[in-house]
């Protein structure tokens, strides 16, 4: 897969979880380092995607469509997707067509994202809430595509 279509892959799982938008490059980037340093960056960006799997299931936790959150995936999204393109040796204009594709697939991932939880939740009454469901099931699509991106 070419940089620019994993730019924009990244930014759709960004809109899921932002999080991942730097655990990737920074997993693809200490892939075959296995230095203190290296084993220190790759737990400390698990732990952040792990922390917001959590956290983006509380009660009070905001849309992602709100205007800060929308904006942070953004970012997100562009800040991996360039980041994830220097990673993989590329230079200037590269990097930023790469950061577009990300902040665009961030932008398509939150909707994708806010609409799923919402047509679930719409879904009927289960034994957990049915927003939890649908966030577990965006949990495994997010995180299932930002280990195939950072490897």
């Amino acid at each position: 897969m070419g940089v620019i279509a994993r730019s924009a892959v990244l930014g759709l799982a960004a809109g899921g979880r932002s999080s991942v938008a730097l655990a990737v490059p920074v997993h693809a980037a200490t892939r075959g380092h296995d230095g203190p340093a290296a084993r220190v960056l790759r737990g400390l960006a698990t732990l952040a995607v792990l922390g917001e799997c959590v956290v983006d299931k509380l009660p009070a936790t905001p849309s992602r469509l709100v205007p800060p959150q929308i904006a942070g995936r953004l970012v997100a999204g562009a800040t991996g997707a360039a980041a994830l393109a220097v990673v993989d040796g590329r230079r200037f204009p590269a990097v930023v067509v790469a950061a577009l594709a990300g902040g665009a697939g961030a932008f398509a991932g939150s909707v994708a994202g806010a609409s799923w939880r919402q047509w679930a939740a719409d879904d009927g009454p289960d034994a957990l809430r049915p927003d939890v469901r649908a966030a577990l099931v965006e949990d495994v699509v997010v995180l299932t595509t930002a280990r195939a991106l950072a490897h």
